[in-house]
Order: structure tokens, then C-alpha cells, then sequence
């Protein structure tokens, strides 16, 4: 990473982060934790019974992400879709206890607010159960969150579309934002849904993991020394989306950058510990998009998301990652032969 980035370059960037304002458009979710021990087996069929002793809400999916770029210092505004009910009042609430302006959230009646409640016994994930309604958004809310990201355009250095395929992100919704994000020259960048790759025609950078980089590319990626499959997949997407970059995560293998002008840069992970990985992506994408927004070329984008990447994957549960954790991690990942 020598090339790539610096001790001073790092600072620097995480520095220009509380100037960078980003709007992020997607799926706004709720999550729902359960926590608890398990004991015993129950005696009506081979499941742990879990002994529940507290529960907590925090802002998942593309609220996930909002609150990750907050966590970092960053200005941030967000679009998306709740529905008129008490999980979307929790989400607004989080949102502005935060200080963060809820005034891009619209209400879509009798839609649900998206719900992912997840049971955590001893620091382990013991089942999810998710509550939703994937069909698409009204046209009229479609309308609403066009004209509430034209009229924040000018106001912002970035754009992030972070995509769960909830009903919120459109073939038509997303080549609208690219062609007036393109106009205003502000960059995208996408957290994407295989189902959804054709639709993110000309984005800025997109950052699939591994698997979803498979699947979108039609190529099964092995992660032996040599890996041409996940070469060939890598240079696939970046003809298939048209974008500047293509940011491949890879978990335990880091991540690849792929980038139009040819260039091909492997990261090595920097997690020590991990423990989950739930919001992972969120991480990458907000910090990514960050970066970007703070004069960060691709690779150093990366780089400094693959350090975000490895703190929060340490933490349980739908962490964020604060700009003091990012310059420890930063240290401690860049030798001293490297810092010179």
C-alpha cells in the first residue's frame, strides 16, 4: 500500500471528510436486534431456545450508510421511502436525534417501513426474519424524490445509490440521477443488487462483493494465487456498467479495484478480528463515496474504505466507524518503513 497511500495522505483525506456533503437515495431500513443466551435446546424441536435480554433499534440499509458517513464527520443528507407506521417513526426519530434531516424521507401509505430483526445470542446471529414490501414505489414518490435530489444537486459533492432491492431503485429512477448527477459533475456511487446491474449504466464507481460480482458477471470467482476469473469478471463489469471503477470486496481476500484506464489494484484485508460482517458494505460505500467527495483518487478511496471495512466488521451488530478509530487503524496498518 506504499504506493498508494501514506500516513499524511491518509489524515488528510479523513481531515477533508467534515467538508464533504454526500446525498444518499435508497432503501431505508430498520433494524431490529434481539439479544439474548441460549441455555438449552428447546423440547419441541432442534432449535437453541434464546433467553431475551434486551432489544435495540439502529438505522440499517441505506440508513446504514447514512449513519456511517455521519459517524465519519461527513455532512449528509438522505432520500428514500418509510411507511406510516411506528418503525417509521422510530427511523425518523434515530435520523434526528442524530441531527441528520429527515426532510428526504418520504411516506408512502399503506407501504410498510422495511424491517430486519435479528436474534443475537452470545455475539452470534442465531436467525433474521425481515418484514417488507419489495414491489416498487408509487410514481408519484418516485416524482417526489427526483425533486428533492434536483434540488439538492448543486448542494452536494457526491452521490451514493444504495440499492436493496426494497421498491425504491428503479432502471428509471437510477438513469435519472446518473444523467443529472453527470450534468452537475458529481460523481455516484452505487452499493448494488445483482438483479439491478443493468441499471447503473455510466455510474461513477460501483462496489459489489464477491459474490454479487459472480453472479452479476457470470463468472465464478476463485480466489486461488493467480485468480484470471476474477480478472475477467472484473474487466466484464466494467464493460457491462460503463462505470470509472468497479470496486470488488472480497471479505477475508480484501478488495480489487478495477478501474477504466486499465488499472487493476489488489488490497489486502486489514481485519483482525471478525466478528460480523452484517453492514459491512454500508461501511465501504458511505466511506467510498466520502473519499471521493474529499479529492480521494479510486485507489485511495479504497484503500481508506478497506480500513473502515476491517474496524467494523470487529463490532456486532450494525456498527459505524468514528474518524478516530479510521487514524488508528490507518497507524497501525501502514508500517513505519512505510510511513516515511
Amino acid at each position: 500500500m506504499k504506493s498508494i497511500l501514506r500516513y499524511k495522505r491518509g489524515l488528510a483525506i479523513l481531515n477533508d471528510f467534515k467538508k464533504a456533503r454526500v446525498l444518499v437515495i435508497g432503501d431505508l431500513v430498520m433494524d431490529h436486534f434481539i439479544w439474548g443466551k441460549v441455555r438449552r435446546i428447546s423440547p419441541e424441536a432442534p432449535v437453541p431456545v434464546v433467553e431475551v435480554n434486551s432489544e435495540s433499534l439502529m438505522l440499517g440499509g441505506a440508513a446504514n450508510v447514512v449513519n456511517n458517513i455521519h459517524s465519519l464527520g461527513g455532512k449528509v443528507i438522505v432520500c428514500g421511502v418509510i411507511g406510516r407506521d411506528e418503525m417509521g417513526k422510530n427511523l425518523v426519530h434515530e435520523l434526528r436525534t442524530k441531527g441528520i434531516s429527515s426532510d428526504g424521507v418520504i411516506v408512502e401509505e399503506k407501504r410498510p417501513t422495511s424491517v430486519k430483526t435479528r436474534v443475537i445470542a452470545h455475539s452470534q446471529q442465531v436467525v433474521r426474519f425481515d418484514r417488507e414490501n419489495k414491489e416498487k414505489i408509487h410514481l408519484d414518490t418516485m416524482k417526489n424524490i427526483m425533486d428533492y435530489t434536483k434540488d439538492k444537486i448543486n448542494s452536494v459533492d457526491a452521490i451514493v445509490i444504495s440499492d436493496y432491492a426494497k421498491g425504491v431503485i428503479s432502471e428509471e429512477l437510477v438513469e435519472e440521477v446518473i444523467t443529472l448527477a453527470k450534468k452537475r459533475g458529481k460523481p455516484v456511487a452505487v452499493d448494488p443488487k445483482v438483479s439491478h446491474f443493468d441499471y447503473y449504466k455510466y455510474a461513477t464507481i460501483v462496489t459489489p462483493n464477491n459474490d454479487e460480482a459472480s453472479q452479476a458477471s457470470g463468472i465464478d470467482i476463485e480466489n486461488n494465487k493467480g485468480n484470471k476469473s476474477l480478472l475477467r469478471a472484473g474487466e466484464m463489469l466494467l464493460n457491462k456498467i460503463g462505470s470509472d471503477a468497479v470496486l470488488i470486496t472480497r471479505g477475508e481476500h480484501g478488495m480489487s479495484l478495477f478501474e477504466s484506464n486499465g488499472e487493476i489494484t489488489h488490497i489486502p484485508t486489514v481485519a483482525k478480528e471478525v466478528y460480523d460482517v452484517s453492514g459491512a458494505g454500508d461501511t465501504v460505500i458511505g466511506t467510498v463515496a466520502l473519499a471521493i467527495a474529499s479529492g480521494a483518487s479510486f485507489k485511495e478511496a479504497a484503500v481508506v474504505s478497506n480500513f473502515a471495512a476491517g474496524v467494523v466488521v470487529g463490532k456486532v451488530g450494525t456498527a459505524t466507524v468514528t474518524p478516530e478509530e479510521m487514524k488508528n487503524a490507518i497507524k497501525d496498518g501502514l508500517s513505519a518503513k512505510k510511513l516515511r
